[in-house]
Formats: C-alpha cells, structure tokens, sequence
C-alpha cells in the first residue's frame, strides 16, 4: 500500500522529488551528439559570433563533467540541441539568426551557473584562442 503525505509540507515535497526524478530519466534519455554539436561549431563560427560559440562551448564542457547533475545536464542539452537544430525561431543564416541561440545559450548558462566551473571557462576560452586568435 502507497504512503499518502500526511502534511502539505510532504505533499509538496514529494512533487518536488517527482519532477527532479522527471528531469534526471529525461536527461538519461536524451543523446546529445557531440558530433553534430563540433560540427555545427565548425560549419557555422563565424557566422555565429564569438558570444555564441563560447556560450555554447561553456556548456558543451558542464555537460562533459561528470560532476555536473543531470538536471544541469537536461537544461544543457536542451539549450545545446536549440543550438544545433537549424530550424528554430529565427532561421540561423539570415543576419542576425543566432541571437535566439544567443538567447537560449546565455539562458541555459545562466540556470546552470552554480555548475559553471573555472575549468569549464578556461577550457572554452582556449578553445575560442585557437580559433579566433587575431
């Protein structure tokens, strides 16, 4: 027989924990391809911006750490995949397509920051060093 919350303080617990659970069999279930993630980085740089490649970059490295919750994980992966999909609210390669990635990559980096470590920063500025060195 199931346990009903005996207080409102319990029930609401208990929703908290179910949609924490949620996210993590979400994140479980979700393939981020890394391939599709170096290759829309490779094809589209440029056009991008820096802002948007070392947003994205930023998370492609919290979402490699082992350290990093897979509720962080789902919000990453979510905001990587807007990233990556071509098709989203403003087509990528008109002028000015990616400030909803922009949008969606700052927002994401902004939930997850707390996860955000030094070495994930360090590790996207060198990226962004070898790439777009003056």
């Amino acid at each position: 027989m199931q346990k009903t919350p005996d207080t409102e303080a319990e029930s609401s617990d208990l929703t908290k924990r179910s949609a924490s659970d949620e996210l993590n069999a979400q994140a479980d279930k979700t393939e981020f391809s890394e391939n599709s993630f170096w290759q829309k980085i490779k094809d589209q740089a440029g056009s991008a911006g820096k802002e948007v490649v070392e947003a994205a970059l930023k998370l492609f490295y919290a979402l490699q750490d082992s350290d990093t919750p897979k509720s962080a994980k789902a919000i990453i992966i979510g905001a990587l995949v807007y990233f990556i999909v071509p098709t989203d609210a403003v087509f990528d390669l008109i002028p000015g397509g990616y400030v909803d990635d922009l949008g969606a990559l700052v927002g994401a980096l902004w939930t997850v920051s707390e996860h955000i470590k030094d070495t994930h920063v360090e590790k996207a500025k060198a990226k962004m060093q070898e790439w777009f060195s003056d």
